[in-house]
């Protein structure tokens, strides 16, 4: 019991048991599950899918948090991927063709692992502070989405491309199978190979793993771009969901959800030691903490505010200090316990 409670994933996951049933009481319909026209809908679909750019991105921002950097710029990117891939398609003779798609979805993704490299060069060989390197990009980022779509909103109809946030594979929605493979490759590449051990001991300490013979540029190289690739996928997404490419709005704070994410799931920013499911549990906190602005009815205005409130709650309850403080209340209880029997 005490492995359970001393666990990082514990408070993550009380809390997203609470936010399921503040949902069921107040609509009771919430785990509800039903097939239309072979697709599955229902609340904890709406869920999955809606929060698949949110983890995608945040998959990325816990291997480079793991190597005690930060990438502010995956909103931005976001943004570019959307704006490429919607201009390439506009700029068919054939947008509703599937090779246009393609096409356009590759060289968006290209043009953001390009993005991610730079953050790799300016923090890896010019040794600028992660968080100055990509909030460079961060702000640069839109400017260039807007170069791209000319100031304007890029509406686009391609059933093809649209497929892509909004669409279904086997009833199942295909944004959430996309995060599901991301997810899936991060865990077997850092959990099955020595990567995973290369990224912590480069969190940890980068000067003793440099002497240890552990090429730390390379990996930094390989984090951001990894990033990047995640934060052109999820803008993908969000692009095709929309179905338009919106330079200001597209991706606009993700970079937060993404970070709050990894933070609730348990990696510590200051790098070291990361767990991929505590973001996933992260991620879905996020995701239903705005399904539940909408179920209880809390007002616009002060979304952001519970959105706060919930995410302090969990921090707190991760702290050193609280831990140490149920540590002494379990260490208690078990000796009033053994008082009692011996009684």
């Amino acid at each position: 019991m005490s492995k359970i409670f001393a666990s990082r994933l514990f408070w993550p996951v009380v809390m997203l048991l609470v936010l399921f049933a503040i949902n069921l009481i107040a609509f009771p319909g919430f785990f509800s599950l039903e097939i239309k026209n072979g697709h599955l809908f229902g609340s904890l679909v709406d869920i999955v899918r809606n929060g698949a750019p949110t983890l995608i991105i945040a998959v990325g921002m816990t291997l480079v948090i793991a190597t005690r950097g930060i990438d502010l710029s995956v909103g931005a990117i976001c943004a570019i991927a959307g704006a490429v891939a919607c201009s390439i398609i506009l700029g068919s003779d054939n947008p509703g063709s599937v090779l246009t798609v393609v096409v356009a979805v590759t060289v968006a993704i290209l043009i953001s692992l390009v993005l991610g490299v730079w953050n790799g060069f300016l923090i890896a060989v010019l040794g600028i502070q992660p968080i100055i390197a990509t909030l460079i990009l961060m702000t640069a980022g839109r400017g260039v989405a807007m170069l791209i779509t000319e100031g304007q909103i890029l509406t686009v109809n391609s059933p093809p491309f649209k497929v892509i946030g909004s669409g279904f594979v086997f009833g199942l929605p295909v944004a959430a199978i996309i995060a599901a493979v991301i997810f899936a490759l991060a865990a077997i590449l850092t959990r099955r190979t020595a990567l995973g051990m290369l990224i912590e001991s480069v969190g940890i300490n980068p000067e003793a793993s440099r002497q240890a013979g552990v090429r730390s540029r390379g990996l930094l190289f390989t984090v951001y771009a990894f990033c990047a690739l995640c934060a052109a996928i999820a803008g993908l997404i969000l692009t095709s969901n929309q179905t338009a490419a919106d330079a200001n709005n597209t991706g606009l704070f993700i970079e937060l959800d993404a970070i709050l994410a990894v933070v609730i799931g348990g990696t510590s920013l200051a790098g070291g030691r990361y767990s991929l499911v505590g973001t996933l549990v992260g991620a879905l906190v996020i995701q239903t903490l705005v399904t539940t602005v909408y179920t209880v009815g809390i007002p616009p205005i002060a979304t952001m505010v519970f959105k706060a409130a919930v995410v302090t709650i969990v921090c707190l309850l991760q702290s050193p200090t609280t831990n140490a403080a149920f540590a002494r209340w379990r260490h208690a209880l078990t000796n009033s316990r053994k008082d009692a029997v011996a009684s």
